[in-house]
């Protein structure tokens, strides 16, 4: 397995160097800098790929080349959107880059409700309050069917949690979600998310998968013949919001994309903190079900609450997700691949990361801190050495060192 780091370009507070000392062999990272449903050029491709060299690492993960609203709803105008992102997928392919994340997530990418959770260790993490999200719905977007998409109980709770909160805690709170956190699409007002809700206006699950069927048509046959790896990412938090529809959230959704093209270039982002928030979802099954399309793996954990639908980001190997177990599933998947002969090593990133020690003054991305994640990714080398040693099988490469 190979570590990576999530990297947000020359911009981020966290440096290569730092990822480097971290640990980290690779860098998964995007060209944010370029709007979405342009063509990502080589020039462009190649100066990432210089600087992340330049500090002794390879770029190895796409993440994310993002699909366009205007894909996802099959609007006028996608075909040309459909055509630069078949165009950055061959540049990419050009520059020795096989593996690109990717999801089907309509508006927002990922939530949150607060970004600096405290805890009684002294860290802060970030939080999804089901109330505190459903008072953002129903007392300030206002939107149409919020109540009955909530249900009286959650309904009523919002209502009395929004006449409690004061004017500044109320703007923090639509600060928190309207902002766009690393890897959306960037920060919203009410009015947008109104206009955006429109355009989704009338569109189930049934025709979202639909819609995202016809996009696997199109760009697969071709990242197949590229020797291109493309994985989706689960919805984060795993459930409808907004009345939008969400496609990725399940074992049965996972199974049903899978289905709409057979070959590699169809495969998963397995992310064990979004995927684990629900309860009904068995992690360990998932991950033995799907290991032979899992390209690329996000390691976390989640904190379900006691109302089940609120969590926080729990330390790697605290929380609800069993990290070691799904460590073990992909080491061994790892050995499979290469018994088999394939030599593309299976990147993993400790994802996410609790605000610890310093963080907290670098005031860096949201979720990706300096320190909280140098202590995941510690962590999870640690339980990858010692699986490699106790894992029957065949003795993989080295751990970090495959690519």
């Amino acid at each position: 397995m190979q570590q990576t780091w999530r990297w947000f370009g020359p911009t981020d507070r966290v440096t290569l160097s730092d990822a480097r000392q971290a640990g980290a062999v690779a860098i998964v990272t995007a060209l944010h800098e370029i709007p979405i449903g342009e063509t990502w050029t080589v020039e462009a491709i190649k100066k990432r790929q210089d600087a992340v060299r330049a500090a002794g690492m390879e770029w190895t993960v796409v993440e994310s080349l993002v699909v366009s609203e205007r894909i996802k709803l099959r609007e006028p105008g996608y075909e040309k959107e459909i055509g630069h992102y078949i165009e950055s997928l061959r540049n990419l392919a050009s520059c020795g880059i096989h593996i690109v994340a990717y999801n089907l997530m309509p508006l927002f990418s990922w939530m949150r409700t607060e970004l600096n959770f405290p805890l009684a260790s002294g860290a802060t993490t970030m939080r999804f309050d089901a109330t505190a999200f459903a008072a953002f719905d129903v007392c300030m977007l206002k939107r149409r069917g919020a109540e009955g998409d909530w249900g009286e109980d959650r309904s009523r709770a919002a209502y009395a949690l929004f006449s409690e909160m004061s004017v500044p805690q109320r703007d923090k709170l639509m600060s928190t979600i309207l902002q766009g956190l690393p890897g959306g699409n960037g920060a919203f007002t009410l009015d947008e998310v109104r206009s955006l809700l429109d355009r989704y206006r009338g569109i189930n699950a049934d025709d979202f998968r639909s819609n995202a069927a016809a996009f696997l048509q199109e760009v697969c046959p071709v990242a197949e013949q590229l020797g291109m790896r493309l994985c989706v990412h689960p919805d984060d938090p795993p459930r409808n919001l907004l009345g939008l529809p969400r496609i990725v959230s399940t074992a049965d959704d996972l199974a049903r994309l899978l289905s709409l093209w057979p070959g590699n270039s169809n495969g998963i982002t397995f992310c064990a903190g979004s995927l684990g928030v629900r309860a009904d979802n068995d992690l360990i099954a998932m991950v033995r079900r799907f290991a032979h399309r899992i390209w690329f793996a996000h390691l976390r954990s989640t904190q379900r609450e006691a109302d089940t639908e609120s969590f926080f980001e729990a330390a790697h190997l605290e929380g609800d997700a069993d990290l070691i177990e799904i460590v073990i599933e992909l080491l061994q998947e790892e050995r499979r691949r290469q018994a088999a002969g394939d030599r593309l090593a299976l990147p993993f990133r400790a994802d996410h990361g609790q605000e610890l020690l310093t963080d907290k003054e670098r005031e860096a991305h949201p979720g990706y801190p300096a320190v909280g994640r140098l202590r995941g990714l510690a962590e999870l080398r640690g339980v990858a050495r010692a699986c490699e040693r106790i894992c029957p099988g065949p003795k993989p490469e080295r751990f970090g060192l495959s690519g």
